[in-house]
C-alpha cells in the first residue's frame, strides 16, 4: 500500500498521518529515520515531527526495498544509494539536454 504522492496536497504531514500511508507503526518510522539518514523530517516547536511531500517519496523508496523488494537494511541502504546516484546522472543529463535545447532554439532565432 503506497500511497500516491502527486495526490498528497497538505505541505506538513504528522507522523501518524505518514505511518498510516505506509500501514506501518510510527515506531518503525522512527527507526527507519535512525538507519536512513536521507529521512529528516523537519520538526516544530514542540517538537513533534512534520513530514514533506519529499520526505514521503523518500520513505516510499525505502518502503519498496524493504518490504516489497525484500532487501535487509543494510541492503536497502546500498540500494538507495545506488538509485540516488542513478536518479542524480538523469537530472544531470536532463538539464544538459535542456541547455542544449536552449541554445539550439536561441541559435535557431538566429537564422
Amino acid at each position: 500500500m503506497k500511497p500516491e504522492i502527486d495526490k498528497l496536497t497538505k505541505l506538513y504531514y504528522s507522523i501518524g498521518e505518514v505511518a498510516k500511508m505506509f500501514d506501518v507503526s510510527t515506531s518503525l518510522l522512527r527507526y527507519w529515520e535512525t538507519e536512513f539518514p536521507q529521512i529528516n523530517p523537519g520538526k516544530n516547536r514542540k517538537g513533534d515531527r512534520r513530514y514533506t511531500t519529499k520526505d514521503i517519496q523518500r520513505i516510499k523508496t525505502i518502503y519498496i526495498l524493504l518490504k516489497e523488494e525484500g532487501f535487509t537494511i543494510e541492503g536497502a541502504k546500498v540500494a538507495y544509494k545506488k538509485r540516488e546516484e542513478k536518479e542524480s546522472l538523469k537530472e544531470d543529463i536532463r538539464q544538459r539536454l535542456q541547455n542544449i535545447k536552449s541554445d539550439l532554439e536561441r541559435l535557431y532565432q538566429q537564422l
